[in-house]
C-alpha cells in the first residue's frame, strides 16, 4: 500500500480522497456514539462538510466518460447533493427517523458503496491500496 499514486494525481482527487476518508472515519463514529448531543451536531457538520466536498469536487475527476465529460457516479453527487442538506433539514424539523435512514444511507450507499467501486483496476485507489 502507498499513497504515492494518491498524491501524484491530479487536482482534485487527492483532496476527494482525503475528504472522503475523512467522511468515513466521522460518518462511523456518528453511527457509534449517542444522537442529539451537542458533539453529535458538530459533529454531523463536520461531516456534512466532508460530504459536499466530496460530491462537487467529483465534478473535476472525469477519467470515466461516459456522457461526455461525466459518468454514472456523477449522477450520485447529484443525489448526495440534493440528500445532504434534506437530511439536515430533517434534523431541524425533529423528523429523527427521516434524519437518520438519509445519513445511514448516504454512509452505506455514498461512501461505502462509491468506495468499494474505487478499487476497481485502473483507478487511482487500486494502485494505493494493490500497487501498480
Amino acid at each position: 500500500m502507498s499513497l504515492g499514486p494518491l498524491l501524484s494525481s491530479p487536482f482534485p482527487i487527492p483532496w476527494h480522497a482525503f475528504a472522503a476518508f475523512a467522511a468515513l472515519a466521522f460518518g462511523g463514529v456518528q453511527l457509534a456514539l449517542p444522537k442529539g448531543t451537542p458533539r453529535h451536531r458538530v459533529m454531523d457538520y463536520v461531516w456534512v462538510a466532508l460530504m459536499l466536498v466530496i460530491a462537487i469536487s467529483s465534478f473535476w475527476i472525469q477519467q470515466l466518460r461516459v456522457i461526455g465529460p461525466f459518468s454514472p457516479i456523477h449522477l450520485l453527487s447529484i443525489l448526495v447533493l440534493i440528500t445532504v442538506p434534506l437530511a439536515v433539514w430533517y434534523a431541524h424539523s425533529h423528523r429523527v427517523a427521516a434524519h437518520r435512514s438519509a445519513m445511514i444511507r448516504l454512509y452505506l450507499f455514498a461512501l461505502v458503496g462509491a468506495g468499494i467501486f474505487t478499487l476497481l483496476p485502473g483507478r487511482v485507489m487500486h494502485a494505493v491500496v494493490f500497487g501498480q
